[in-house]
């Protein structure tokens, strides 16, 4: 028998029903299902209908004829419409689209040949913005625009670490090597589908339990061929890479957009030029300055004009909005943008006719941005030109004019900086370098150049000015927000720093000069970093957001992102409400695409879902190339296992503590069943392991000798030993403080649980990692 359509009519609760004479019909159950406030099995239908005895034989047998017919699916004591969802069942969010959670359930049937529902993800205000990945019980209806979701609360991953590789042992059994540092047991293989033995592939768990076996569902590859480490942390973060076919059609379309110099300023005399990185996949930026008569400069910073191209509504602005960033890898970048637009048509290169936003700005003598305007441009850039080039242009005094001027301007924007004094942490970046075959060539830390300052502060400046002039319109603003440190972060770290005899007043206006005063003040390199390490957790984590609360690490009152479009989201948003505020938008183009290239009015409404996501995705991004970066690395090192390193201690918890090799980077435990026969006291504030006989203490800051004794490239995790457990490897630091001696602990298992680094990175954008708001790495674009 046919059902009555998938939207039935809702009922009153009063009249929801009317007892039939005997046996419901199928129609009559299958609307109750539909539309019952809770679960309905067979001892509910039951209950609704009024039968008794006989009538519930038969309701059974019914309920089992419909299951056949597919009419229903699940268990007795819950049923729902066959194709359709449970009432209340378990979600994975698959996607964010305009800022709204989108899921999937996450057992559908696989004999069910039809695609899987997908669900909008109410918003909860008890439950912090949910991302790509997380897993819900949620309470589901269908309604006339489709079906619904309410989270009821949120629910422990599932399918953490089970990406691995296929083991086989002796018996023939198949388990799971997991490629996770923070997994530390492989789990046994129930259906190994079509892998083999010594694959990297992706599984997922065959029951609820942690100890369930897993099936293979998609075979990876080689786990060590070249540039099979960017592969396991796409697969991993979920990081989508491949563009569906209509994105990729409406990208080809919109390299058609005229470009005349009818409707836009036409710049392409002005000897702009792009500084980037030699192997810099995108060029978003180009800057150019000239004196002003006045002891100061008139600048332009010119942006590649990615709105006029991506509008908002059309499939490339939603597969954008999804991706929310690009993704650097060393051996490959995942683009926000189809390469025709972030690698060709958008990209900034010299003697090529480029669609450009032009921040035009001037700079006082004082180095104070004292105005600005934006309009639409067409550029021509008389240069792209390197880093290295362009510093050695001006150290050997020989620069281009357009160089010198630049070197000039910037002068004037360090001395405003200074002034401001913001944030300053000496954090290095860590550079891989590959062959054309993908095999490591060198590891090292990236030089920091005045000429990467230069670039800075100009995007800085347009920053701020593109913040500012949105503002004065009262335009909708994606900020670029960093909090001042929560007053919990300062009571751990004064209570850290007494610890170390220092001291730290919490009644004052904290500002990023008094950490700086504080770096500035210590000569001992050793305290230093471990001072250092101190402030970057007091840190809280940058974020993008429509309310404004400061840019601290930066010092500044008001801060966008506008300086690229081509790989981050938040910026295209600021390009678009600049096209509103000041009337930018180009004449309509005679293409098949989204007629407005400014904000649409769904988004001016959603700027929060938005920048909640894309926030979201900037961290998934960072921890995908912090995590590829630590496998390069355990690769590099593989082959020098048991030599001894220069480290420095970053992180101590109860099990052990973490270092890092001193110029390579690299994280290693050295667990405490390690340290001989001793046992060691963990003083949590003090950040310390402190011998019980001998007094030996291991604190977060220390330099000291150790023995790598693991390196493991498909997990990123190396394994540190100290030489002498007597811990004679430690290089002295002056004037320690003995803290207190707690009472011990007991020592745990041999080989503890790993849970965490310790001291995990703070994304602050405090700007001595590439420029404003992120962490680099081989050529990593360098916003």
């Amino acid at each position: 028998m046919g059902t009555s359509g998938p939207h039935i009519a809702r009922m009153t609760k009063q009249n929801k029903f009317r007892k039939p004479q005997g046996l419901p019909t199928k129609d009559q159950i299958l609307e109750f299902i539909q539309t019952s406030d809770i679960p309905a099995g067979k001892r509910e239908i039951a209950k609704a209908f009024g039968l008794k005895g006989q009538e519930k034989i038969a309701l059974k047998k019914r309920l089992k004829d419909m299951a056949e017919e597919g009419l229903i699916d699940g268990k007795r004591t819950a049923y729902h419409r066959m194709g359709g969802v449970p009432k209340v069942t378990v979600l994975k969010i698959v996607a964010i689209e305009d800022g709204e959670p989108v899921a999937e359930p996450e057992n559908w049937a696989p004999d069910n040949k039809e695609k899987p529902p997908r669900l909008m993800v109410k918003e909860s205000k008890k439950m912090a913005a949910l991302k790509r990945g997380d897993r819900i019980l949620a309470r589901n209806e269908e309604t006339e625009r489709g079906w619904r979701a309410t989270p009821i609360k949120k629910l422990p991953a599932r399918t953490e670490g089970l990406m691995g590789v296929v083991e086989k042992d002796g018996s023939g059994n198949y388990w799971l090597a997991p490629v996770d540092k923070r997994v530390r047991e492989s789990a046994p293989i129930g259906d190994v589908g079509e892998a083999k033995e010594g694959e990297l592939v992706l599984a997922e768990r065959m029951g609820k339990s942690a100890r369930s076996k897993v099936k293979v569902v998609e075979v990876v590859g080689d786990p060590l061929a070249p540039k099979a480490f960017s592969l396991i942390a796409i697969a991993k973060h979920g990081i989508p890479h491949i563009f569906p076919q209509e994105t990729i059609a409406e990208a080809e379309r919109a390299v058609d957009l005229p470009l005349s110099p009818d409707h836009r300023e036409d710049l392409r005399d002005i000897p702009i030029v792009a500084i980037d990185p030699a192997d810099a996949r995108d060029h978003d930026d180009a800057i150019w300055a000239e004196p002003d008569g006045k002891g100061g400069y008139r600048a332009i910073i010119a942006i590649a004009d990615v709105s006029y191209y991506v509008r908002p509504g059309g499939a490339l602005d939603r597969e954008a909005r999804k991706r929310g960033n690009s993704v650097y890898f060393p051996d490959r970048v995942v683009p926000m943008l189809p390469e025709v637009l972030s690698a060709d048509v958008c990209s900034l290169k010299q003697d090529v006719d480029r669609a450009a936003m032009a921040c035009h700005i001037r700079i006082d003598k004082d180095g104070k941005v004292s105005d600005w305007r934006f309009t639409r441009a067409i550029v021509r850039l008389a240069k792209n030109i390197a880093y290295e080039d362009a510093q050695a242009a001006i150290d050997a005094g020989d620069a281009p004019e357009y160089l010198a001027n630049l070197w000039g301007a910037w002068k004037l924007l360090f001395k405003a900086r200074q002034a401001r004094d913001p944030l300053d942490l000496e954090l290095p970046e860590r550079q891989v370098r590959l062959n054309d075959e993908g095999v490591i060539e060198e590891i090292a830390v990236r030089e920091r150049l005045d000429a990467h300052r230069v670039v800075e502060d100009f995007m800085i400046a347009a920053n701020v000015a593109a913040a500012k002039a949105l503002e004065a319109k009262a335009a909708p603003v994606v900020y670029r927000v960093h909090e001042t440190p929560s007053r919990e972060k300062l009571l751990a770290f004064r209570e850290y720093l007494a610890t170390q005899g220092k001291k730290f007043a919490l009644g004052q206006v904290i500002t990023p000069g008094i950490f700086n005063r504080m770096l500035k003040d210590i000569a001992d390199p050793a305290e230093k970093a471990l001072i250092m390490e101190a402030v970057l957790r007091s840190q809280t984590q940058a974020f993008y957001g429509p309310q404004n609360a400061g840019h601290f690490g930066l010092s500044l009152g008001s801060y966008a992102h506008f300086t690229s479009p081509i790989r981050r989201y938040a910026d295209l948003l600021v390009h678009r409400a600049l096209v509103d505020a000041y009337k930018l938008e180009q004449p309509e183009p005679k293409i098949d695409l989204p007629e407005t290239s400014g904000l649409s009015d769904r988004d001016k409404t959603a700027l929060h879902q938005i920048t909640d996501a894309i926030s979201q995705t900037e961290r998934r991004a960072m921890e995908a190339e912090r995590d590829t970066i630590d496998r390069y690395v355990a690769a590099w090192l593989s082959g020098r296992v048991g030599e001894t390193f220069d480290t420095r201690i970053t992180g101590v918890q109860g099990f052990g503590f973490f270092a890092t090799i001193e110029k390579l980077g690299g994280d290693g435990l050295v667990p405490v069943s390690t340290l001989g026969r001793e046992y060691f006291s963990y003083d949590e504030k003090a950040q310390k392991l402190i011998g019980e006989s001998s007094g030996t203490e291991y604190a977060v800051g220390d330099l000291l000798k150790l023995k790598l004794a693991e390196a493991n490239a498909l997990t990123g995790a190396l394994k540190f030993e100290v030489p002498d457990s007597d811990g004679s490897g430690i290089e002295p630091r002056g004037n320690r403080v003995r803290a207190k001696k707690r009472t011990h602990q007991k020592r745990g298992p041999k080989k503890p649980p790993v849970k965490g680094k310790g001291a995990p990175r703070q994304q602050h954008d405090q700007g001595k990692r590439g420029r404003p708001g992120n962490i680099r790495h081989q050529g990593r674009k360098k916003k």
